[in-house]
């Protein structure tokens, strides 16, 4: 079983955005503005997936 620790609750703003904790930036190696992450869903959990984007060569953001 995979460890979850929830880091806080937003809301879903009305342009679609949802704000990351900064935790993420503090505990991930992540860069803001520059970091891609992959969305997933899983319908039977009602359970939206982030996870870091392997790096592209190229930085094709459309690929």
């Amino acid at each position: 079983m995979e460890k979850e620790i929830l880091l806080d609750t937003y809301v879903l703003q009305q342009d679609m955005r949802v704000r990351l904790p900064k935790q993420i930036l503090n505990n991930l190696n992540v860069v803001k503005g520059e970091t891609m992450f992959n969305i997933f869903i899983n319908t039977e959990t009602s359970e939206i997936i982030l996870r870091i984007a392997e790096s592209r060569k190229g930085g094709n953001k459309n690929a």
